[in-house]
């Protein structure tokens, strides 16, 4: 009679007992972790095993067959083994000299079944089998197969890491963590990347490609650096390549100081570039006595070019003086000179290339244009000249003596009031205080410098400025006031502090001021003016 093969009953999850398919290691139901070891009795809950010593016997079915005649008491119980269906636990490991507690087993190193109803086969098995498969089952059938370990990092020199140390006497390693073996853990003999595979930490993330890829070179020795983010090379715009922060141009602030006159120029809070300019210098008079020259001069805005006008008035004037000076010109005569030569250096500013301007019909209707205002200290007398509404104050040493302004401006307020058509209160009220009727540049009606001569008898200090500074201190006493009592000995410092009363008064224009230091002569006495 034949005997027919009786087909063994499908398995069901431990967790809702839906069936199995052959090969599962997880539940499509529920999730289980079907290589999980199952739970023991509720008196006897789960712990932490030890790694059989070197030498010993190793737990789970097919150890035999690999020890082989050389394992002692071969026929001893095992650690794990089965005692009436049940799992008899062995006892945990104590803790080394380091008070490390000794790695536990994985699922797979005691005794069980897989979803197919085979035994588990233990990381000592081999190909070829081993003597605790079942001859002709299933176990025997795929020895020769090679097993893949989702719950092991790798050895060095391949092989999986329970395999490796079960070898040398040591102990494995199990995740016990599901999500990481759906993400898939890497399979044996290969490391993970970035990192020591043994060393339990995540792999580093990625650079930025943000700075990785497209970081900005470093500027490069004695190129301009960005103010705002300190690393980024400015470009020939005045743009920073990293941040796109436009930089402060060359001309928004500007300081100078000579032994006897010092300068301060300023962009102001409101104007998006600074139209002013100044000048400063000293020379020497025929006689060897000293000459100190200041310029201020203050752009149009709108004239076109206004900046180009301002600078090239300031350096015109300038260098008339201190041509004219040492010759023994008068000084006044020679101030005259300086803001003719300051005016023809305007005008020819309007004299573009044929085509340059072409787009602009009306281009000698808005010429470049600026004020200028001067002074001169030379041979004990001060020289002032100016055309347009830029100032020059006189604010004697004594603070109890009266101060002064050297200059009438070239404006409608000052016109109205000198016409008696209106008092200077009433004038400057007016929209139209500050349109000036004097200026350089080639629209101008009629060139009409102005200069004066005085000779103080006491010492004080002249202060030079541009309509941004006495907007915010317009009468002499105020700007006396404003002036710091050390303004004689430390000019840059005062002149420091003058430029921030205007911004913090508003700062509504650009704001440039020239301190001069005037010191008498021990024979001078009384005080002269003539003007013209």
């Amino acid at each position: 009679m034949s005997q027919s093969h009786q087909q063994p009953a499908l398995p069901t999850c431990p967790g809702c007992e839906e069936p199995l398919d052959a090969g599962d290691r997880f539940c499509g139901a529920c999730g289980h972790d079907l290589s999980a070891v199952p739970t023991g009795p509720g008196d006897r809950p789960t712990m932490a095993v030890a790694a059989p010593p070197a030498g010993q016997a190793e737990a789970g079915p097919g150890a035999a067959g690999r020890a082989g005649a050389g394992t002692p008491d071969a026929g001893a119980p095992r650690a794990g083994a089965m005692e009436g269906g049940a799992v008899r636990w062995p006892a945990a490991a104590e803790t080394d000299s380091s008070d490390v507690p000794a790695p536990v087993h994985s699922p797979a190193d005691v005794p069980g079944t897989d979803s197919d109803g085979r035994p588990l086969t233990g990381p000592g098995a081999e190909s070829g089998g081993g003597a605790g498969a079942a001859p002709g089952g299933p176990a025997h059938e795929e020895a020769g197969a090679v097993r893949v370990r989702h719950d092991h990092r790798a050895a060095p020199g391949g092989g999986t890491a329970t395999g490796a140390a079960a070898d040398a006497g040591g102990a494995a390693r199990t995740t016990g963590d599901r999500a990481a073996a759906v993400a898939g853990a890497a399979p044996d003999g290969a490391a993970e990347p970035g990192g020591d595979p043994d060393s339990g930490d995540f792999p580093l993330a990625a650079p930025d490609p943000r700075t990785a890829e497209h970081a900005p070179a470093a500027p490069a020795a004695g190129e301009k650096v960005c103010v705002a983010c300190r690393s980024g090379r400015v470009d020939p715009d005045g743009y920073c390549e990293n941040c796109g922060h436009a930089q402060p141009r060359e001309r928004d602030h500007m300081e100078q100081e000579l032994d006897t006159v010092a300068a301060v120029s300023d962009r102001g809070l409101r104007h998006h570039r600074n139209e002013d300019s100044f000048a400063v210098s000293s020379t020497a008079l025929p006689d060897g006595s000293p000459a100190v020259v200041a310029i201020v001069c203050d752009g149009v805005s709108s004239a076109s070019r206004p900046d180009e006008a301002s600078a090239a008035a300031a350096t015109a004037a300038n260098e008339a003086l201190l041509a004219s000076l040492p010759r023994g010109t008068h000084p006044q005569q020679a101030m005259h000179e300086a803001i003719v030569a300051a005016s023809e250096a305007v005008n020819a500013l309007a004299q573009e290339p044929a085509g340059a301007m072409g787009h602009d019909a009306h281009r000698h209707q808005n010429a470049p244009a600026c004020t200028l205002v001067g002074a001169v200290a030379a041979g004990g007398l001060l020289i002032v000249g100016w055309v347009g509404d830029s100032r020059v104050y006189w604010v004697p040493e004594d603070r109890t003596r009266p101060t002064a302004r050297l200059t009438e401006d070239d404006s409608w307020a000052a016109q109205m009031v000198a016409a008696g058509l209106m008092n200077e209160a009433e004038a400057y009220a007016d929209d139209r205080a500050h349109a000036i009727t004097g200026w350089l540049g080639a629209d101008a009606y009629e060139l009409e410098p102005h200069t004066a001569a005085f000779k103080p008898d006491r010492p004080g200090l002249v202060v030079v400025c541009t309509d941004g500074l006495w907007n915010y201190a317009e009468s002499g006493e105020e700007m006396a006031a404003a002036v710091p009592a050390d303004a004689q000995e430390r000019p840059l410092h005062a002149a420091q502090v003058l430029v921030g009363h205007a911004l913090d008064g508003g700062g509504h224009d650009n704001v440039t001021v020239a301190l001069l230091p005037f010191a008498v002569r021990p024979d001078g006495a009384g005080s002269a003016r003539a003007s013209v």
